[in-house]
């Protein structure tokens, strides 16, 4: 039983952290009256994101100060200042209640804003590296309700469930998913994903503080009209927008194409013209698009690997859907934590399946975490990916469990790999020290 001095500070504590909280949001606007609706607030170029002083990075750079390797200590200092997202991937709805509640508090007290990632929706990651999430889809429901209630009416960012909408049910088959996620023979698995996570995004959005974006996965996955679709049926009208590149390497300048693409795409198929509503499947993509005016020609076609071919795709858009103003289409954020270097794209035949997107050698931190993009309809560039945590034990193909592009069993998915931490940011583009 709480004494009443012990409420009295907390509720104290609690309005501290709501006030520094309500700072941070710069543009959220005027306070409404009691009897207005609450208006949700946007970022802006003021906007600071949070940053955990007991990271891994922030660990990693004491341990190597200890060992005397002051240049490692120096890149993780330095890594350890800068704004990453938090994961929450399991667990009770008390548990991720309480620590989205923690979170929330923490960010508060520093006049921060906390970038939180949900990822526990059933038959996550298709079994495979990162598989898991909830048991079912009620279970999965409580679970983000109790993560909506800890946030509360603190202001967060919400990336909403990685790779959920570029690998639905009906997808596993094809990456070899196990674990009852290999296949969706009726479509019942992949119209439940889809309900999900629209109940996610409106659960969240009770919370008008709170920004919701829906994972889209990035250039080099679903084609552009596909994925519109799917942000579509998940309520992306609901949401603030989507994200993109989260745990990926694609280059921050394709990553803003794809996402002008999608969101003049969900605008054509929904509140375009009418012939267009309902067809974003008409919409021009990055693979080969036979709705693009290309030349048909082999050299002439777009190719999601040659970049200098889209502006075919540009065209199609320019002619078809204009230029509709930037409110009235869907914003998004790229996430460039490990995109510095761009793709890893090793010779062709050295390893089985490459698996390029995980762990791959030679990559950088990509540009800094901010809400001062310079670009109409990105909201934020971010370091969503943990920098330092593995994707899994990567075997390329082979027998394993060796990775054969290091030599070493990599760490499970989630696991804090110091080599990597490192390789990361002694290759950053930018670099972290000068």
């Amino acid at each position: 039983m709480t004494d009443r001095g012990t409420g009295r500070r907390r509720r104290a504590a609690r309005l501290v952290a709501a006030l520094a909280v309500c700072a941070a949001w710069a543009a959220a606007g005027p306070v409404a009256r009691a009897d207005e609706p609450t208006a949700a607030p946007t970022l802006t170029p003021a906007t600071r994101f949070y940053v955990d002083p007991d990271s891994g990075a922030a660990r990693q750079a004491v341990a190597d100060a200890a060992a005397g390797d002051s240049d490692d200590a120096a890149r993780m200092t330095r890594l350890a200042a800068l704004p990453q997202a938090a994961w929450f991937t399991g667990g009770t709805p008390e548990r991720v209640r309480a620590d989205a509640a923690a979170l929330a508090a923490r960010a508060g007290a520093a006049g921060e804003v906390p970038v939180l990632v949900a990822y526990n929706v059933p038959g996550r990651d298709c079994g495979l590296y990162s598989g898991g999430g909830a048991a079912t889809s009620a279970a999965y429901r409580d679970w983000v309700t109790g993560l909506a209630d800890g946030i509360g009416d603190a202001g967060a960012v919400v990336l909403l469930e990685p790779d959920a909408l570029a690998a639905l049910p009906k997808d596993c088959a094809a990456t070899g998913g196990t674990g009852g996620t290999a296949g969706d023979p009726t479509g019942e698995l992949t119209r439940t994903r889809l309900a999900d996570l629209a109940f996610a995004v409106t659960t969240l959005k009770r919370h008008p503080a709170t920004l919701v974006y829906l994972d889209a996965g990035n250039s080099q996955w679903r084609a552009v009209g596909e994925m519109a679709q799917r942000l579509i049926d998940a309520g992306v009208d609901r949401a603030d927008g989507f994200a993109l590149n989260v745990s990926n390497f694609q280059p921050t300048d394709h990553q803003t194409r794809y996402g002008g693409w999608l969101s003049r795409c969900v605008w054509f198929a929904t509140r375009g013209p009418d012939w267009g509503r309902g067809h974003a499947d008409w919409c021009a993509s990055q693979y080969h698009s036979s709705a693009a005016p290309n030349d048909g020609t082999a050299g002439g076609a777009v190719s999601a690997e040659d970049p200098t071919t889209w502006h075919w795709t540009d065209l199609w858009y320019d002619r078809t859907v204009g230029h509709p103003a930037t409110t009235e289409l869907a914003r998004f954020v790229v996430d460039t934590s490990r995109n510095g270097k761009g793709p890893w794209k090793p010779a062709p035949g050295t390893y089985p399946d490459p698996e390029t997107w995980c762990n791959p050698p030679g990559r950088g931190m990509g540009p800094r975490p901010t809400a001062d993009t310079g670009q109409p309809l990105v909201d934020a560039y971010l370091y969503v990916k943990t920098i330092g945590d593995s994707d899994g034990s990567c075997t390329r193909g082979t027998a394993g469990p060796t990775d054969p592009a290091y030599g070493v069993v990599d760490p499970p998915a989630g696991t804090w790999w110091p080599e990597l931490a490192h390789a990361l940011a002694r290759d950053a583009e930018p670099a972290l020290l000068p």
